[in-house]
């Protein structure tokens, strides 16, 4: 994310009505504004895989995935975010046109740029968000995925997962190889 030149206060409010109209997409933090730099091809694709598998997995569930322009709103500490994928069987999100307030399971698709945040910050942040069960962190330079899955005594634990493992999210009740992820990605040789 980079900042946008102007310091000043925006309201959550004035952000959405913005984004409504905006040509670029905008992520909202306690009324500060940062535009959101484009993605690679290789990012696009593997964010396809995972929502379309996803979407196939949750037909008839009454569970949603959705797509990179539904925002992830923390109401607790004023924050909108676009996450990758997200997904919500919360019938409360219904309510909403534009973002979700009750996800069980967002993914990030790691950037070169957005890394460190979507580590860092960003994952602090979302663990406010009291229905989120799962956050999956996948890279784009090589077949690895981890998923960060909220137990029962509230604390996140890790399980990594590699090139010939099977994923699994418990949040939605979904499994499928790690390799599926990425069909049709082509990596970078070193």
């Amino acid at each position: 994310m980079v900042a946008t030149q102007d310091s000043n206060y925006i309201s959550p409010e004035d952000y959405l009505k913005g984004e409504e109209t905006s040509p670029i997409k905008h992520e909202y933090r306690q009324g500060q504004v940062y535009a959101m730099a484009g993605a690679s091809n290789t990012h696009v694709i593997i964010s396809l895989n995972i929502a379309s598998m996803l979407r196939n997995n949750l037909r008839g569930s009454g569970c949603q995935a959705y797509i990179s322009d539904t925002k992830a709103h923390i109401e607790s500490i004023n924050i909108y975010y676009y996450p990758d994928v997200i997904v919500s069987y919360d019938q409360r999100d219904k309510a909403f046109n534009n973002f979700l307030r009750y996800p069980c399971l967002i993914v990030e698709v790691l950037s070169p740029t957005t890394e460190a945040f979507d580590r860092g910050d960003k994952f602090a942040d979302y663990r406010q968000m009291e229905s989120l069960q799962e956050y999956v962190l996948v890279s784009q330079t090589r077949l690895n995925v981890e998923c960060f899955r909220r137990n029962s005594e509230g604390q996140w634990v890790l399980y990594a997962y590699g090139q010939q493992d099977i994923i699994h999210l418990a949040s939605v009740y979904f499994r499928c190889a790690v390799a599926d992820l990425y069909e049709d990605v082509t990596f970078e040789s070193p």
